[in-house]
C-alpha cells in the first residue's frame, strides 16, 4: 500500500514539475514575442516619420524597409498567438542571399541609428553569400543584434557578411562600446529564464541560429563587441538545376555519374 502511495506521489510531483516547465516556457515565449513586437514597430514608425518629413533617401527603399519591419512584427504577433501552446510559428526555409537581405533591412537600421546619433555601416559582401533559412527569422536575428549594438555599443556600428571555412557564412555586427558584460553563453542563458519583455535580443538571435544549424558567438575585436551569427551556406547544385548531369561517351554504355 505504501509503495503504491509512493508511486502516486512521485507521479503527481512529476506531473507538477512538467506543468511548471510548460508554464515557464510559455511565459518566456510570450516575453520573447512581446520583445520582438516592439522593435520593428518602433523602426517602422521612425521610417514613416522620415517619409512624412521628406528626409533625404530613396522613398522606395524606405517603403521596402518599413514593409519588412511590419512583416517582422506580424510574425511576432503569430508567435504571440502560438505561445500559450508552448510553440512558435513554424519556419519556412528557402535560399536567402545575405547581401540582398541586409541591404533591404539596412534601411530601417540606418533610421534607428540616426535617431540615436550612431553611425551605422552595412558593408556589402564581395560576392553572393547564400544560406537556406527562413528569411523573416534571419531579419529578426540580425535586427536584434544591430539594435543591441546601436543601443548599448555607442560610437560606430559595422555589419558585414562573408564566408568562412567549411561552407559557413558569417554575419558580423561590431560596435565600439564597452563590450559585453558577460560571456555570450551566460547572457543567452539568463535571457531564456527572463519573463519580462526586455533583454531577449541575444537569446532570440541564438535560438534562430541554432534552429538553422548555426550558432551565435563572439570574435576578437580591438574595441567593443563583435557578435557573429554563423550559418551553413546553402549547397550549390552541380549544374544549377538541383541534379547532377550525366556525361556520356560513344559506346554501348554511358559513363557513371561522378561522385
Amino acid at each position: 500500500m505504501s509503495a503504491a502511495l509512493g508511486l502516486l506521489t512521485l507521479a503527481a510531483v512529476a506531473a507538477a514539475v512538467a506543468a511548471e516547465v510548460r508554464r515557464r516556457r510559455c511565459l518566456v515565449l510570450v516575453a520573447q514575442a512581446g520583445h520582438e513586437l516592439r522593435g520593428p514597430l518602433f523602426a517602422a514608425r521612425l521610417g514613416l516619420h522620415g517619409l512624412a518629413s521628406g528626409e533625404a533617401g530613396g522613398a522606395g527603399a524606405r517603403v521596402a524597409a518599413i514593409d519588412l519591419e511590419l512583416r517582422r512584427a506580424s510574425l511576432a504577433l503569430d508567435d504571440l498567438a502560438a505561445a500559450p501552446r508552448g510553440r512558435r510559428v513554424a519556419e519556412q526555409a528557402a535560399a536567402v542571399e545575405l547581401g540582398a537581405l541586409l541591404g533591404e533591412a539596412g534601411g530601417a537600421w540606418h533610421t534607428l541609428a540616426a535617431a540615436r546619433g550612431v553611425m551605422l555601416v552595412v558593408e556589402p559582401p564581395l560576392g553572393p553569400v547564400t544560406v537556406r533559412a527562413d528569411r523573416l527569422r534571419l531579419v529578426q536575428a540580425c535586427g536584434n543584434l544591430v539594435a543591441n549594438a546601436i543601443e548599448h555599443g555607442g560610437g560606430a556600428v559595422h555589419v558585414r557578411t562573408r564566408t568562412a571555412g567549411a561552407g559557413r557564412a558569417r554575419i558580423e555586427v561590431t560596435d565600439s562600446g564597452p563590450g559585453l558584460p558577460a560571456p555570450i553563453g551566460e547572457l543567452v542563458s539568463a535571457a531564456r529564464r527572463r519573463h519580462t519583455r526586455r533583454g531577449h535580443g541575444l537569446a532570440l538571435a541564438a535560438g534562430i541560429a541554432e534552429r538553422h544549424g548555426g550558432r551565435l558567438t563572439t570574435a576578437p575585436s580591438p574595441r567593443g563587441a563583435r557578435l557573429v551569427l554563423e550559418l551553413p551556406c546553402a549547397a550549390a547544385p552541380a549544374d544549377g538545376s538541383g541534379r547532377r548531369r550525366r556525361r556520356s561517351r560513344p559506346g554501348p554504355a554511358a559513363e557513371a555519374p561522378r561522385p
